[in-house]
C-alpha cells in the first residue's frame, strides 16, 4: 500500500512545477522558476519511493495519469481553460486505465 502512497503523492506534486512553469513563463520570477525546478526533482523523488516495491510501468503509468489529471483540473480552475467534451472524456478513460492498472496487478491470468 505504500508503494502506491508515495506515488499518488508523487504524481498530485507533478502539476505544481508545471504550474511553475507556466507562472515562470508568464512572470519570469525567479520564485516561480525555483519552485518549478525544485518539483521537478521531488514529484519523480516519490515516483522512485514508489517504484522500490511496484513495477516500474504500473507506477510510471499512475503517476503520469495522476499528474495529467491534477494538471487538466488545476488548468480549468486557474486558467479558465475549457477542456471539452472530448477531452474529458479522453482524461476519464485514462483514469479508468491508471485504476485498472493498480488493480490488475493483483490478478493473475
Amino acid at each position: 500500500m505504500m508503494p502506491l502512497v508515495w506515488i499518488v503523492i508523487g504524481g498530485l506534486l507533478e502539476p505544481v512545477w508545471v504550474i511553475g512553469l507556466k507562472k515562470y513563463n508568464d512572470t519570469r520570477s525567479l520564485f516561480w522558476g525555483a519552485l518549478a525546478v525544485m518539483f521537478m526533482f521531488v514529484s519523480p523523488a516519490f515516483l522512485a519511493l514508489g517504484m522500490k516495491d511496484m513495477a516500474v510501468g504500473v507506477s510510471y503509468a499512475i503517476w503520469t495519469g495522476i499528474g495529467m489529471i491534477a494538471t487538466l483540473i488545476l488548468g480549468v480552475i486557474l486558467y479558465k481553460e475549457n477542456p471539452g467534451r472530448i477531452r474529458t472524456f479522453l482524461a476519464i478513460l485514462i483514469l479508468v486505465g491508471v485504476v485498472g492498472l493498480e488493480l490488475s496487478h493483483e490478478v493473475v491470468l
